[in-house]
């Protein structure tokens, strides 16, 4: 044991080249996944938190239970539709970053976009009424809510990072976990134990923890910067 812990610690302090691969796509992929589930989730919760129509509730509910999705069950979806039988095989993205991208963010984008209702409809029983009395449109008093909310809506960001970069289940079906080419911190540290190669897995480990902290703690550093800056 005190073997694999001084290897482990060898690798981290050489910048062993396979960590750093793995780590950068894990980054790169993660990354990409959630600028996606951003861009696609704050305005799908902020318009179901503000708008009123007929099967609203449900949506919300459903929007609700794809929270939990299985992330198994959506790389299977995925592997079916990118196959070369699938609708979309010929544009060959099985088993690439791409499609890790994609399982990602579907996994992120109802996390984003629950958690970015919430905030938006507490906005909006403080300020609801005073947006509807100028005659905003829905849209509009999401876009304004939005805006007032934007730093509530960095936790929403760093839930779904969290979500993606820890993810296992989607990327290994649709990435197929090929050395130098698909496969990530996670993938890499179930492959690394089974094969007893446990000093890269537990370097795995060390650098996955680390950027979660990281990118949580500068992500609160920047917010509380923004919040004395702009009050």
């Amino acid at each position: 044991m005190t073997d694999t812990i001084r290897e482990t610690f060898a690798r981290l302090a050489t910048l062993d080249r396979d960590v750093v691969a793995i780590a950068w796509l894990s980054l790169r992929v993660s990354l990409s996944a959630v600028t996606i589930g951003l861009l696609l989730g704050i305005p799908l919760g902020a318009v179901l938190a503000v708008a009123r129509f007929p099967g609203r509730g449900a949506l919300v509910g459903l929007l609700n239970a794809f929270m939990g999705l299985p992330p198994v069950i959506v790389g299977l979806v995925l592997y079916l539709v990118l196959s070369r039988s699938g609708p979309f095989g010929s544009l060959g993205l099985l088993f690439t970053p791409t499609a890790m991208v994609a399982a990602q963010a579907v996994l992120a984008t109802p996390l984003v976009a629950a958690l970015t209702r919430q905030v938006i409809a507490d906005a909006e029983d403080h300020l609801g009424e005073q947006l509807r009395s100028l005659g905003l449109s829905a849209p509009r008093r999401a876009g304004v809510l939005i805006y007032d909310t934007r730093f509530s809506l960095v936790t929403a960001a760093l839930a779904s990072f969290g979500r993606a970069i820890s993810e296992i289940g989607a990327v290994l079906v649709v990435g197929g976990n090929i050395d130098g080419h698909t496969r990530t911190m996670t993938t890499a540290i179930s492959l690394e134990t089974q094969k007893g190669d446990l000093s890269l897995a537990l370097a795995l480990g060390v650098v996955l923890i680390a950027l979660v902290v990281t990118v949580n703690a500068v992500a609160a550093l920047l917010r509380g910067h923004a919040v004395r800056a702009y009050g």
